[in-house]
């Protein structure tokens, strides 16, 4: 049986996707749902059932499912990088993956999990998934995500399971976000309710107003890697996902007036104030290390992925793959 925390959330109803497509359907769910839309990720899908996080916590450290789980993908985790409740964080974050990743390493189970790129902070030491512990992360999200990165690397579980630092993720399935949807898709609603996009002015003399710069990666191609990591058991450590090329505002706001197919305008508004002392004005992964494993990937241009998620998804209303 193959576990997905967070299944039910964006990437982890893309990679359920990926795992339908490619044969796997013995998979256990494990999310919440609440009122929100989150559960329409999961219709069409094929899965064996859906747990409460709390309960597949609670039954996995009682021994419940001795023998029985051979990969954990563990993608669940509070993604909000202005939530506040530090308390909140590192027990959802932090603590519950130390929980999982513990049984992993107890019970030989492959163990692969979701860090950030917001570990990186302003990015003053670059972007080398090689770094931990001197990172600097500019909010609580990406510090109980670095906590955990240091966690495997002091108990030396770093050669024994795969943890992924996702760069700006967009595509299907991600439309229960709200605010920390990707900026396609609230550019492609901007376009429909009022013809044109809103970008943050730039906080910094380094960059003028649209042209901050971060490293956008399709969900499809996230899935394809993850896909191979899960097939090849011997990958094993931290590794950047992102495409390795970093593109700026501007260029997202044209390729997406671009595959709706009207004339850009682009409207430049104040950053707020909660977001300027917390704000990546550039990211880029360096890919280096991945390329050198069996997961290595030819990625889509940003042009190419924007026109299949607006094309195939958005304009069409189909929405979710």
């Amino acid at each position: 049986m193959v576990v997905v925390t967070g299944g039910a959330g964006f990437i982890g109803s893309c990679f359920l996707k990926k795992l339908n497509d490619e044969g796997v359907s013995d998979v256990l769910v494990v999310d919440y749902l609440g009122e929100a839309n989150k559960w329409k990720n999961l219709v069409g899908k094929q899965f064996t059932d859906i747990i409460h996080p709390d309960v597949f916590r609670e039954d996995l450290l009682d021994g419940d499912y001795m023998d029985d789980i051979e990969v954990i993908i563990h993608l669940g985790a509070c993604s909000a990088t202005t939530e506040k409740n530090a308390d909140y964080l590192l027990d959802n974050n932090y603590r519950y993956s130390v929980d999982l990743a513990a049984y992993s390493a107890s019970n030989d189970v492959r163990f692969i999990y979701a860090s950030s790129a917001a570990t990186y902070g302003i990015g003053e030491q670059g972007y080398s998934d090689t770094l931990s512990h001197t990172l600097r992360p500019l909010n609580m999200y990406g510090y109980s995500k670095l906590l955990f990165d240091n966690w495997i690397l002091n108990n030396g579980l770093q050669e024994s399971c795969v943890g992924i630092r996702y760069f700006n993720v967009f595509g299907p399935n991600e439309y229960h976000k709200s605010d920390m949807a990707s900026m396609v898709y609230k550019a492609f609603c901007q376009i429909e309710q009022t013809g044109k996009i809103k970008l943050f002015k730039s906080n910094s003399p380094q960059y003028k107003d649209g042209e901050q710069k971060r490293d956008f990666v399709y969900v499809k191609d996230v899935c394809d890697v993850m896909w191979k990591l899960v097939k090849d058991t011997s990958i094993a450590g931290l590794f950047n996902l992102g495409t390795g090329n970093a593109r700026n505002w501007n260029e997202v706001a044209n390729a997406v007036f671009h595959a709706v197919g009207i004339e850009p305008r682009i409207e430049y508004i104040e950053m707020p104030d909660a977001l300027k002392q917390q704000y990546q004005n550039y990211t880029e992964a360096d890919m280096s290390k991945l390329a050198q494993t069996s997961a290595a990937h030819e990625f889509q241009t940003l042009e190419s992925s924007v026109n299949d998620y607006v094309g195939e998804y958005l304009f069409t209303k189909k929405m979710y793959w």
